[in-house]
């Protein structure tokens, strides 16, 4: 008998392709796509490694994460860290083996302008970058960031250096079938994406998604809404430039969660605490399983 999968259909690799090419095939359809060469003219493409960046912000100390769920957590702040460390600590525990470890959502380049010579934002690409938020997320082999999608709802072009790194991919149509949490942009932390157990999720088979194996250099786009799950295959980091989304729809629906549901969501979780969090997540699950399993 054959093993139940997910549904995933690998994302379009393309070697190179123009800014306006791009803009018409793939962010007006609002379509994944992986570009090799995307940005040919950047220092970081030939430059950017573990060990560059450990020469040049080895001695910042960054907010590393595990692979807890924040928003899971009553009684800390979604963004609060779970450690600190120098980075040249931690890229050296890094090359050392395993670690469940991350890096996510941090403005290293504000931190470290060097860094800001070492790419620009592409031109032509019909997109409107917010430009103070160039993001790095490392991580070591086989840590994993959980599925989810992003409160911005923003344009994500995903360039990843130095080893590689699987994302899948879901649409914003297969919400329904992802065991998504009620005012949250997560789906149920117990879900493992890479194997999951169809028996206690069966929604889950009939979710349609996509499946992206990233390489250094290598740009994912991801358009707005898109739920994503990242596994380091190996020790590597990722820089994440984001832009604004083309739906007035969709911009109204992350005006919606920064202003207002992220912080019913906080008061709910300091008022509720854990009972709160639970109401969720059993919610999440069943609810799913009633409406489309």
């Amino acid at each position: 008998m054959a093993r139940k999968k997910l549904s995933l259909e690998p994302v379009p690799i393309v070697s190179e392709i123009s800014k306006k090419d791009f803009y018409k095939s793939y962010v007006i359809p609002q379509k994944p796509v992986i570009v090799e060469r995307f940005v040919n003219d950047w220092n970081a493409s030939k430059m950017w490694s573990l060990d560059y960046i450990k020469n040049v912000a080895g001695d910042k100390i960054v907010p590393l994460y595990d692979n807890r769920i924040p928003i899971n957590n009553a009684t800390k702040k979604f963004n609060e860290p779970h450690l600190q460390k120098p980075l040249a600590k931690y890229i050296d525990d890094l090359k050392k083996g395993p670690t469940p470890y991350r890096i996510f959502l941090y403005n290293l380049l504000k931190k470290v302008p060097k860094l800001q010579q070492d790419f620009s934002y592409p031109k032509d690409t019909g997109l409107r970058f917010l430009k103070k938020l160039p993001m790095l997320f490392f991580g070591g082999e086989n840590s994993k960031v959980f599925m989810h999608f992003d409160i911005d709802y923003a344009n994500i072009l995903h360039f990843h250096f130095d080893g590689e790194k699987q994302c899948i991919l879901f649409p914003p149509s297969e919400t329904k079938y992802l065991y998504k949490l009620p005012n949250a942009l997560v789906a149920y932390h117990k879900i493992d994406f890479n194997n999951p157990n169809f028996e206690e999720y069966p929604a889950l088979l009939k979710a349609k998604g996509m499946i992206a194996n990233l390489k250094h250099g290598d740009m994912l786009y991801m358009p707005e809404g898109y739920w994503h799950q990242m596994t380091y295959i190996t020790p590597g980091f990722s820089m994440s430039l984001r832009a604004l989304p083309i739906s007035k729809y969709n911009l109204t629906k992350a005006v919606y969660n920064v202003f207002i549901m992220r912080h019913f969501d906080n008061l709910m979780r300091q008022i509720g605490k854990d009972a709160w969090v639970n109401y969720k997540n059993k919610y999440a699950v069943e609810r799913t399983n009633k409406k489309w399993a």
